[in-house]
């Protein structure tokens, strides 16, 4: 087989880690909220205006109900990890937003649909509340900030929600066109911030190509890349290279932003990768637990 897929696969996941780091070349007054509706902008209406012009999106018999679900949600997720960033920094932020996210899922799907969880799910959760701990403690540093912390948990838990009622939309649609449609909608749904928060410094050049790059290179292509590789290789090896987001998030936040951690971070930061890690690589061979939930 071709190394191509495997290299799409990890290039989407890279450009995926890149978000955070290139929000913070943006001025002190760029608002998260206009971030993010400008990020939706831009990535989706680049997605579903050649779709529409080519005519692979039927809008008289698309499933207008699951795209406002989840256009609610990735938006939602977007402001709260943009707010995260200012906050506490692009590694805490981006490690722990997704280092997050499998453990809320499965919460939701043991609470709501009655899913027993299994042992490596629960293993990972282990060294997710860990991890949290250890940055908790760090909290008295400039760089963890509690409040950050506690929004890319929220950014976790609404991804969760998001990931789960996509599965509904990207079942009757193909999942390009399903992306381009929710992030559309999530630009329309933000577009109000835009006034509320202020948006003047977007036309600024260097901005603007900020923007441009959150948008195209973070969303439109991240995602091609990463689909058209994942149709090629098998989901765990797919699962297994998108581990270079967070730990791409990591690295940029350290090197390229200056971020400073003490021992307690470093030892939060690795146990909520290691949490993704023992998820990934574990869940080929997990079963569910014994028991059910009381």
């Amino acid at each position: 087989m071709s190394s191509l897929p495997y290299l799409l696969v990890l290039l989407g996941a890279i450009l995926w880690g890149t978000t955070g780091t290139a929000q913070t070349f943006l001025p002190p007054d760029a608002h998260p909220f206009v971030v993010a509706a400008a990020r939706s902008a831009v990535g989706g209406l680049t997605l579903l205006i050649p779709l529409l012009v080519l005519r692979k999106i039927n809008l008289k018999q698309w499933s207008w109900k699951e795209t406002l679900l989840a256009a609610i949600c990735i938006g939602l997720f977007q402001m709260l990890f943009f707010s995260s960033v200012k906050l506490t920094g692009v590694a805490i932020a981006s490690v722990v937003a997704i280092g997050s996210a499998p453990v809320f899922s499965g919460l939701v799907e043991w609470s709501i649909f009655q899913q027993r969880p299994t042992r490596v799910w629960l293993i990972s959760t282990l060294f997710a509340l860990v991890g949290c701990v250890f940055l908790f403690l760090n909290s008295g540093t400039v760089t963890v900030n509690p409040v950050g912390v506690l929004l890319s948990l929220g950014a976790g838990i609404v991804f969760a929600i998001y990931t789960m009622s996509s599965k509904a939309l990207v079942a009757k649609h193909d999942a390009v066109s399903a992306v381009a449609m929710t992030f559309s909608m999530a630009a329309l749904l933000l577009t109000p911030f835009y006034f509320i928060n202020g948006a003047a410094w977007t036309v600024e050049p260097i901005n603007a190509a900020i923007l441009l790059y959150l948008g195209i290179g973070t969303t439109t292509l991240a995602y091609v890349f990463y689909t058209t590789g994942l149709r090629k290789i098998p989901s765990s090896s797919a699962l297994t290279l998108s581990l270079a987001e967070p730990t791409t998030a990591a690295i940029l936040g350290v090197v390229v932003v200056g971020e400073v951690f003490t021992w307690n971070s470093w030892v939060g930061i690795a146990l909520l990768l290691g949490s993704i890690v023992v998820l990934t690589v574990g869940s080929r061979y997990s079963k569910p637990v014994v028991y059910t939930k009381t």
